[in-house]
């Protein structure tokens, strides 16, 4: 499904997504009821037979729309919801028996955070690889709350980058994971000295997390493997599923919890990655005694900046932050700002080179992945926009990553899931590359804490409104 053409002699491959359509395996509720009251049909047929005559059958069964919902074996008797798209042509030519309304049922999927509008997207995403177009423009609010707080500033003096979507100019979205030291030192015959970088890339700052543990099967396991795998990036396995399911693979990386450090002997290889579930000091030991060239990355939830650094001079150099589903930590804290004050915390120390900052939880649109990386993140890891590309149900309110419940399709397959995620990449892939064109960026790891192309709602309306009557900030 990645496609990495040699483009010469040199060994140098370029880096593509080939997508390929995965259709829902499992039918969703339709966006739209369509409703037709058959008495009045009949009469216009009736009227139509007598104004045309029975030779001109295919004017008088022609209907009002171009999407097929009428185009059943008993046309308009029985409306095909599943195909309209809510224009609205049919209810303006026939007001008095043709009505369109929302499905209910649809408005259900999700939940309050990731709503049903978010599904709509990721579905599309995730079935074609191709960038979501709407013809009437966005119509949505252009400020709010959490992300949507967040705005990007585009240069007007970008013409050589906007139109790296199409291949003409190359925009990279490789990232390095791993440990850098600020500067490097050599002895006098030329040999380095002291610590040197230990870091490995993947070609798009995009990873697959752990699942919760109302999704997680062999099946779910081995999707995720499969699509890191394919695009060359990484999947964050517990180790028990690793060893279970024979899942080991540079593109795996293995989950550590505390009390499973007997399990680290069992792996057949060194993995690229190690995630350790929490602090524990006995644990890294026992990782780095069992595999000392790999990485090892801390998993802890979003914390204070002193605790990070803590943590640093322990010798972690890559930190997986998570928030809860909804993008929140136990205080209310959204994570964009989460994401800000640890980047902060280690530019402030002088080590913000060191480290790599993984992140996960509340980032569920294809525009989160470049706005968390302006806020400080070297990349992110894909958890309930996974789970909806693989057309998985919520049951009730999703946040909390230990009990909250999902349900995935029956017909779910190893071949159709993985292409799903692939897909999904392929689409956020290419939003990112639209949004770095338009910024003039050549590369991803240049817009990492770029926050000269950031604007925030709350800042602007404060410079704006300060001092105004009636202004209140926050509100």
């Amino acid at each position: 499904m990645t496609d990495n053409p040699n483009n010469n002699g040199n060994g140098y491959h370029r880096f593509h997504i080939v997508a390929e359509r995965a259709p829902d395996v499992e039918k969703w509720p339709s966006r739209f009821n369509v409703r037709v009251r058959r008495s009045g049909l009949a009469k216009l047929i009736i009227k139509e037979l007598l104004h045309y005559g029975p030779r001109n059958k295919d004017v008088i069964l022609s209907r009002p729309c171009l999407y097929g919902v009428f185009s059943g074996p008993v046309g308009g008797f029985m409306p095909r919801d599943q195909h309209c798209v809510g224009c609205l042509r049919c209810t303006t030519e026939f007001p008095d028996f043709v009505r369109v309304s929302h499905n209910p049922e649809r408005r259900k999927l999700g939940d309050s955070f990731f709503d049903f509008r978010v599904v709509d997207s990721v579905t599309y995403e995730a079935e074609s690889g191709l960038i979501p177009v709407k013809g009437a423009g966005y119509r949505g609010k252009f400020g709010g709350e959490g992300w949507d707080g967040m705005w990007t500033d585009m240069s007007e003096i970008v013409r050589p980058t906007r139109d790296g979507i199409h291949g003409r100019e190359f925009i990279s979205t490789v990232v390095d994971i791993g440990a850098r030291p600020n500067f490097l030192m050599f002895d006098e015959e030329g040999r380095s000295v002291g610590r040197t970088p230990h870091v490995f890339q993947i070609p798009l700052p995009l990873l697959f997390d752990v699942l919760p543990k109302s999704a997680a099967s062999e099946r779910t396991w081995r999707i995720t493997a499969r699509a890191a795998t394919e695009l060359g990036t990484l999947a964050v396995i517990p180790i028990g599923a690793v060893l279970q399911y024979n899942l080991e693979s540079d593109h795996v990386a293995p989950l550590v919890r505390p009390g499973e450090k007997d399990a680290l002997p069992v792996l057949e290889k060194a993995p690229r990655l190690i995630e350790m579930d929490g602090w524990e000091e006995g644990l890294y030991r026992a990782i780095h005694t069992a595999f000392p060239e790999s990485l090892v990355a801390l998993r802890i939830p979003f914390t204070s900046g002193q605790e990070l650094l803590k943590f640093a001079r322990k010798g972690i150099r890559v930190f997986h932050l998570t928030a809860d589903y909804h993008g929140r930590d136990p205080k209310g804290a959204f994570v964009l700002d989460l994401i800000r004050r640890a980047h902060k915390a280690f530019v402030e120390a002088g080590i913000r080179q060191e480290v790599t900052l993984l992140g996960s939880g509340g980032i569920i649109h294809a525009e989160h992945v470049p706005k968390a990386i302006l806020c400080g993140l070297d990349a992110v890891a894909l958890d309930t926009a996974a789970l909806v590309a693989l057309q998985a149900r919520f049951h009730g309110e999703c946040r909390d990553r230990e009990t909250s419940r999902f349900s995935l399709p029956r017909k779910l397959t190893l071949a159709w899931g993985a292409q799903r995620l692939v897909n999904l990449a392929a689409s956020w892939r290419d939003q990112l590359l639209e949004i770095m064109g338009a910024m003039g960026l050549r590369e991803v790891r240049r817009l990492r804490g770029e926050m000269g192309r950031a604007m925030f709602m709350e800042d602007l309306e404060r410079e704006a409104f300060a001092g105004v009557n009636g202004y209140e900030p926050g509100r």
